[in-house]
């Protein structure tokens, strides 16, 4: 824990007073449990959630939104991002617990988005490792749902994102490949993703 308690919930009120919402980057069960208590709405990575804090994440409606993909490149390239021996040694069997974690929340029914924590254009080839990672333990509709819909809940743009319906901002995507059967193909998405509609508009369209 690096913040008191008396920070966090002055932080949330903060947030609430500009009709807004506090994010916690977390990964212990006791940091999952001290934001559930204090008000935090989402907690991003829940590497360590355990089955008791998984149920009072899911009363309390905290989302979260683990991270998979960045656990797996530093623990697969941590050497040769130049990470010290001791970090090398901090994330072993992480990936694994975050797994854990994953499906403690959701046989708890914890709203879980989805995210990949991995920056710079160095990574953004592996962005779709993410779905891959996901189906190690959820199942393919649930994956689709936390990068469309519950991403759009979390961002209060019910609506708006996340959905095809009339008055969305007409986000669409088409695919070369059925991800209720095969979410692997997202791992190449520059060629499986061959259109993309943002805002209404076509920014890439590679249909054969």
């Amino acid at each position: 824990p690096q913040y008191t308690e008396e920070e966090i919930r002055a932080a949330v009120y903060e947030a609430s007073t500009h009709r807004t919402y506090v994010m916690a980057h977390c990964h212990t069960d006791d940091g999952a449990r001290r934001c559930a208590e204090y008000g935090v709405r989402t907690i991003e990575h829940g590497t360590e959630i355990l089955p008791d804090t998984a149920v009072l994440l899911a009363e309390k409606g905290v989302y979260v939104v683990p991270t998979l993909s960045t656990m797996h490149v530093i623990s697969t390239q941590g050497e040769a991002l130049g990470l010290p021996p001791s970090s090398l040694e901090k994330i072993k069997g992480v990936f694994e617990m975050t797994l854990t974690s994953i499906d403690n929340c959701q046989r708890a029914g914890v709203r879980l988005g989805f995210g990949s924590d991995l920056l710079g254009s160095n990574y953004h080839n592996l962005q779709g490792n993410e779905f891959a990672h996901r189906a190690e333990v959820s199942a393919p509709l649930d994956i689709l749902k936390s990068a469309t819909s519950v991403n759009a809940e979390i961002l209060q743009k019910e609506g708006l994102l996340g959905c095809i319906k009339e008055g969305a901002y007409a986000d669409l995507i088409l695919l070369d490949f059925n991800p209720l059967d095969d979410l692997n193909s997202f791992k190449n998405a520059q060629e499986t993703v061959v259109f993309v509609m943002k805002g209404g508009e076509v920014v890439k369209n590679i249909i054969k």
